[in-house]
């Protein structure tokens, strides 16, 4: 893949994962800080590392399922995976600060 279309590919992801929401707080998963790494292989195959706001958080499967669904269906992405971790522990400092702002943080 060369270095441009792994950009592009890179920020349509980005751009999906913006617009997956945490059901119980108005804000998106990748401002919640919840998205810790995208990676993203020479065969356009995806992993995605992320956590939760708390390990038994009731949407737990359904969210990290949407997550899958979403990246797999974007045109040129191979395969999409998703890591659920609790190491690092989030916490509200992992927020962007337009969430912050959002939820009265700031």
């Amino acid at each position: 893949m060369s270095e441009n279309n792994f950009m592009e590919l890179e920020t349509v992801i980005l751009t999906v994962l913006k617009s997956v929401y945490d059901p119980e707080i108005p804000v998106s998963i990748y401002d919640l800080g919840l998205i810790y790494d995208v990676d993203i292989d020479d065969d356009s195959n995806v992993v995605i590392t992320m956590t939760l706001t708390a390990p038994n958080c009731p949407v737990a499967d359904s969210l990290v399922q949407e997550v899958a669904d979403k990246v797999n269906f974007i045109q040129g992405v191979k395969s999409a995976k998703v890591n659920l971790v609790f190491e690092p522990t989030w916490d509200k400092s992992m927020m962007s600060e337009e969430a912050k702002l959002e939820l009265g943080y700031l």
